[in-house]
């Protein structure tokens, strides 16, 4: 029953679901397509992994205080996961865009040989997910919206 009292823990397991439901409407307001995967869908806006570790690191401060040991240890770690969101992450993800170019460009030019049409689509290659990483703006917002939840969930429940 402890870990129901943990406040940290369900103030960063409610911003990244908030985050990845809000991805939803959001989408639809800017493609005017509703996508419901992409409530389980990394990158896009906003961050999830953004919000999960700020809300982490707010309650961490709230309870802890933000000169205690645990609260640094949060920070560092939300820093190293907000810089990884929108770099490695992001550029794995550009990578995948030119890869994916690539693929298709060399798959039109073998269109017409060793009867490419005829292939079970199995046997043809899969696309590189593009969307990996995030856009600065897309952990700035991630980050706000995990520190917002974490207040409101203190407020709410403890």
């Amino acid at each position: 029953m402890e870990l129901f009292l943990n406040y940290p823990l369900w103030a960063a397991l409610t911003a990244i679901f908030f985050v990845q439901i809000i991805k939803i409407p959001i989408g639809l307001v800017v493609t005017k397509q509703l996508n419901p995967s992409l409530a389980f869908s990394t990158g896009g806006m906003p961050s999830s992994h953004s919000a999960a570790v700020a809300a982490l690191t707010t309650s961490v401060g709230i309870i802890e205080g933000v000169t205690s040991t645990m609260f640094a240890i949060s920070c560092v770690f939300s820093v190293i996961i907000m810089f990884d969101a929108t770099g490695v992450r992001r550029q794995a993800g550009e990578q995948a865009i030119v890869l994916n170019k690539l693929i298709r460009d060399f798959q039109l030019f073998i269109d017409g040989a060793k009867g490419w049409q005829k292939k079970e689509e199995d046997e043809k290659r899969q696309e590189l997910k593009e969307l990996l990483g995030h856009q600065p703006i897309e952990v700035f917002f991630g980050g706000l919206a995990g520190i917002i939840i974490a207040i409101t969930v203190y407020h709410l429940f403890y």
